[in-house]
């Protein structure tokens, strides 16, 4: 039997190294249509990989999918985020958990994962093709005598699979999904996932590079909001918080054309009160210090410097010298700053999507296609997406593994 994969990235990767495990009579052969393998591999958490998050209770694990939790319960019971870290470990590869959760190769090198999986594909003896794109294929069913896909490529090449497995990752574009739509698959419209916040009127751009490691980001209007660290870039906000808010909010900010109002707390531990009386309270513990001298709360020398300045503080004023209402508008900065959002940024290497096959198009215990004997999919194709620390790549892991051990039957 020959089973054929399309997409050489990590989801693709691990669904052919569970076939050829699976079933080592089949060979197994995986297309690429760049020039190289595994490139979000490569780049992803800065050149270091970030293979999966600690393992946590399964509850708690899924409450990071925006979407795919419910076919990730299940498939999470036959391949984890502690079966990813025991699958690398067996095969030299140990990981460290980082405090935040999210789990690198001990290397710190992205090379340690993508050679890895290279040596173990090798060994198995599974064809990797790269260069080689799939204009789309054609599926003959099995009472016309022959149940198999034909693949035809861009050099007017024709390639016959028994299986096919379909691993190509998300697109940002609606028809990008259409050799996977003419073969009656419904197609959840897909949008960017995990982007900044683009703020051209910010009074904090100039500020690019400071981060403050504990904020809460919410959408005006929404339920959406998340907590955590903030970078300021010189187009926007990004930065943990931001993205994960990005994931959650994908489809309402898509269909509002990323044109929304973003409130950010910078001090989450503190209510309104606290902050007022603690500002009070500065006036009689050091009244002749000027204000903006020295931050309060642990804040960044330049960013408490423009909150001062936003709140028409003159750089000589003293502590003494500030009014109530001075330090109402303070206040007000530090627990309720609003930011007019005018569009987002992707990062072209790293995007991740939110739509893509209807999961109910799936079976939820092999991937296979509920449409198409012999088709299945695995990784961001599918309507999943994670937020970042390391989820994305456990969901291509896990659907990868699951659909390589289904496929050879």
């Amino acid at each position: 039997m020959q089973i054929i994969i399309i997409g050489g990235g990590a989801s693709g990767f691990m669904a052919a190294i569970a076939a050829a495990e699976t079933f080592p009579d089949h060979q197994i052969i995986i297309l690429e249509k760049n020039k190289t393998v595994l490139n979000k591999v490569r780049i992803s958490g800065g050149g270091r990989c970030n293979v999966t998050h600690k393992p946590s209770e399964l509850r708690f694990f899924l409450k990071n999918y925006p979407r795919g939790e419910k076919l990730l319960r299940k498939l999470f019971h036959q391949f984890d985020a502690q079966a990813t870290v025991d699958w690398f470990e067996k095969r030299g590869v140990t990981l460290k958990t980082e405090a935040d959760g999210r789990m690198f190769p001990i290397t710190d090198s992205s090379h340690t994962i993508i050679e890895c999986l290279l040596k173990t594909a090798k060994k198995l003896n599974i064809t990797v093709r790269t260069s080689t794109g799939v204009k789309y294929f054609t599926h003959q069913a099995a009472d016309s005598g022959k149940n198999g896909f034909s693949l035809y490529l861009d050099e007017n090449e024709i390639l016959y699979a028994d299986r096919l497995l379909i691993a190509t990752g998300g697109y940002p574009k609606l028809n990008s999904f259409d050799w996977i739509a003419e073969h009656q698959h419904d197609i959840i419209t897909p949008h960017p996932s995990l982007f900044t916040f683009n703020t051209p009127d910010n009074y904090l751009l100039s500020l690019a590079g400071v981060s403050v490691q504990d904020v809460l980001v919410k959408i005006n209007g929404s339920k959406h909001e998340w907590r955590g660290p903030l970078l300021i870039t010189h187009w926007g906000f990004s930065g943990p918080a931001v993205l994960k808010l990005s994931a959650w909010g994908a489809r309402e900010l898509a269909a509002n054309d990323y044109h929304f109002t973003c409130k950010i707390n910078w001090l989450p531990e503190m209510n309104d009160q606290e902050i007022r009386e603690f500002l009070i309270n500065e006036k009689i513990k050091t009244p002749k210090q000027q204000i903006t001298s020295h931050s309060r709360f642990g804040i960044p020398s330049r960013l408490w410097k423009a909150f001062a300045e936003k709140a028409e503080i003159p750089d000589d004023m003293k502590w003494s010298d500030a009014g109530y209402k001075v330090l109402n508008r303070l206040t007000d900065l530090l627990s309720n700053s609003q930011f007019e959002v005018k569009g987002k940024t992707t990062f072209k290497e790293e995007f991740v999507t939110c739509g893509g096959v209807d999961l109910s198009d799936i079976n939820p215990e092999t991937l296979e296609s509920r449409k198409i004997p012999g088709l299945f999919f695995a990784g961001e194709v599918m309507n999943v997406d994670g937020i970042t620390g390391g989820f994305n790549f456990q969901n291509a892991w896990t659907t990868g593994y699951v659909a390589g051990k289904s496929i050879g039957k």
